[in-house]
């Protein structure tokens, strides 16, 4: 922990770096706590699921698996369907995640779509610390979404809420999150493959199957246009 105060350079870019993710995860986490405690969970099961799993969209809909009883073999398929968009995308944070030592498998769990999006697009200061830098990152952002959802939890059990409609403050982040990746990359054919992609997933493929469709198909398309999403950038 004091090697750690040995860099408070890097954690306070960290810090500043994070503020959108903070303020959209505080208000996230607060409305899962508050969806977790309508179905009359105990509270403390917000933190203990923020520190354990992570996994904002899972999270959300862990708690419609926990109100249907769903077996824990169906949890686990469609954990893997849910977040096996992190195995692709992850796989872009190799190289940057090569000299990290002790903080590699910390960093590989933290990771989420909006620290992904955070790493992706930020323009590093040279003189920072990368590993120690990319450390703080990823656990201020845990830390908010540990801090929201508890609170909400909190405060859920004790006032009652109507909580219909927040399940869809999470895909409003990643929209904003789309919205600054394209700012950076000023190259639209990406996000008209991926668009396209999740357009002929939900026309032909069955709900239950969506997601992990749409991501093939947009692997697929990626590939197959890879020069001019390159010569594009």
């Amino acid at each position: 922990m004091s090697k750690l105060l040995n860099y408070d350079k890097e954690f306070k870019s960290a810090l500043t770096i994070s503020i959108p993710v903070m303020m959209g995860y505080l208000v996230l986490g607060f409305a899962f706590g508050l969806l977790l405690s309508s179905f009359n969970y105990d509270w403390y099961l917000a933190p203990l699921m923020s520190i354990f799993i992570y996994a904002g969209a899972l999270q959300f809909v862990a708690i419609g698996f926990f109100n249907a009883k769903v077996g824990l073999i169906d949890i686990a398929i469609a954990t893997i369907f849910i977040n096996i968009r992190q195995s692709f995308y992850g796989l872009s944070l190799l190289k940057k995640f090569k000299h990290t030592g002790k903080f590699k498998k910390y960093l590989i769990f933290g990771l989420t779509d909006e620290t992904y999006g955070l790493l992706t697009t930020i323009h590093e200061d040279k003189r920072l610390n990368k590993k120690y830098f990319y450390f703080f990152l990823t656990a201020l952002n845990q830390f908010y979404w540990i801090i929201g959802s508890t609170l909400g939890a909190i405060i859920g059990s004790n006032i009652k809420f109507n909580t219909n409609g927040l399940e869809f403050s999470l895909t409003a982040l990643f929209i904003v999150l789309c919205i600054e990746q394209y700012k950076k990359l000023q190259n639209i054919l990406p996000f008209v493959i991926g668009a396209t992609a999740s357009i002929v997933a939900l026309i032909l493929v069955p709900n239950d199957k969506m997601l992990i469709s749409s991501i093939v198909i947009s692997l697929l398309l990626l590939f197959t246009f890879q020069k001019r999403v390159e010569n594009d950038k």
